[in-house]
């Protein structure tokens, strides 16, 4: 259906605008890793893997043109753990050395790179020990995020440690969806737990290497709301839910607080481990007992995630309550493979932040810069401001994608850009 027309369509944004990448989904080539294993035996549901993915390892100075003739000055890139610690006790010098390129190339184009050391896929020499359920897994991870200051901290002050604890709990222990393929609650409370630790001790060490550095998480947070909000099971159900995926968590990573059903770790003691909040949002459930869902006749993507943008602003407001300091929406996008309704989306979510003055956000991250692998989705799914020809490794800027970089040129939305990319956008709705 055609979106109403915004009687007032321009904004001005405070905060700063940028894109998010992750590894494994746009470098293609092959490493040792979970997720590699995981596609070889049919795992994604086009059975494709990311050995192709946007070719971005070979690819790093042209990317970072594109991103640079469209005026973007922040940019989340994530390191690939496998390439770079191929084996337990082995570093791996070149990859290290193609990664500190790749941050002196954007370095030069004047885009600001907040770096990623772990975005949902481990060495598969990892996952064979246990991955983070292992005894010792903090300390392992830690070597890890400690060499990889030491070689390229002097390009990089701003670090996620891990990307969506939760999402990879819950996916790869609980649902068993992605790997390792564990489906037991056990488990997945007890990867939240050793993932929540792995970050804790990783933030301590960087900040001894590197005193000034910026370091957080990027949670995952859902607007959990009741199906029935005058129904007090629904209501107590929704809340219960939304502790158990990201409310005890998010205390963990941040405070050090190892709530119930979190077990603490032992040695680890309540402090402050972030330096800035990292909001990755998508979407919307609603809860009615046990069962969660996509309510009825609300816009939606091509996945059926509802588009739901005041969610966005309510968790910002929620969570840094909770924990004050700068806000960074260091996730935020949609699956629209036509491109039809992108600018729409940008722009409802971006007047929401522009709304909301009293909240310090500091950054958004548009996810994604190119169509990638998009984990379980394979290929099917498209987020990106620029489309990916997978076959050809051909990049073509969608008019989102210039809508995006008219944000950026202007701090805002002019009302011109709105009659040209935004009027025309329109949503679809579900049943």
């Amino acid at each position: 259906m055609p979106a109403d027309p915004d009687p007032t369509p321009g904004f001005s944004l405070a905060c700063d605008l940028g894109v998010a990448t992750a590894a494994t989904q746009i470098e293609g080539g092959h490493a040792d890793t979970i997720w590699h294993r995981w596609a070889a035996n049919g795992g994604a549901r086009d059975h494709t893997a990311p050995d192709v993915a946007a070719d971005h390892w070979n690819r790093v100075e042209a990317d970072a043109d594109l991103m640079a003739s469209l005026g973007i000055r922040h940019y989340r890139l994530g390191l690939e753990w496998a390439r770079i610690q191929p084996d337990e006790g082995r570093f791996d010098h070149d990859a290290l050395a193609h990664y500190r390129r790749e941050l002196r190339i954007l370095r030069d184009r004047g885009i600001t790179p907040l770096v990623t050391l772990h975005h949902f896929n481990d060495p598969g020499w990892f996952g064979e020990a246990g991955g983070f359920l292992a005894d010792g897994a903090h300390e392992t991870f830690v070597r890890y995020a400690e060499r990889v200051v030491e070689e390229v901290g002097d390009l990089a002050g701003e670090w996620i440690t891990i990307n969506e604890p939760n999402v990879f709990g819950y996916n790869g222990y609980y649902l068993g969806c992605w790997p390792p393929g564990r489906r037991t609650r056990r488990d997945m409370l007890a990867a939240f737990t050793g993932l929540a630790h792995a970050h804790i001790a990783a933030y301590q060490r960087i900040h001894a290497l590197q005193p000034r550095a910026k370091v957080g998480v990027a949670n995952h947070l859902r607007v959990f709301d009741p199906a029935h909000p005058r129904n007090p099971l629904d209501r107590a159900a929704a809340a219960s839910t939304e502790y158990l995926f990201q409310g005890a968590l998010t205390r963990a990573l941040c405070r050090g607080r190892f709530m119930a059903p979190l077990v603490q770790p032992k040695g680890v003691r309540p402090g402050t481990y972030y330096d800035f909040l990292g909001i990755n949002y998508y979407s919307r459930g609603v809860v009615s007992g046990p069962n969660q869902r996509t309510a009825s006749r609300v816009p939606v993507n091509d996945l059926g995630w509802e588009i739901h943008p005041a969610g966005l602003v309510a968790l910002a407001r929620r969570y840094s309550a909770l924990y004050p300091g700068p806000v960074y929406i260091t996730e935020n996008g949609t699956a629209d493979a036509a491109d039809a309704f992108r600018a729409r989306y940008l722009y409802d979510h971006l007047r929401a932040i522009a709304g909301a003055s009293d909240l310090p956000i500091e950054r958004y991250y548009h996810w994604t810069f190119t169509d990638n692998w998009e984990w379980a989705e394979g290929q099917t799914a498209r987020f990106g401001l620029v489309a990916l020809d997978f076959e050809t490794q051909e990049r073509t800027v969608r008019e989102s994608g210039r809508f995006y970089a008219d944000v950026i040129a202007n701090r805002g939305v002019t009302p011109d850009a709105y009659r040209r990319w935004v009027a025309p956008s329109h949503y679809r709705t579900n049943a």
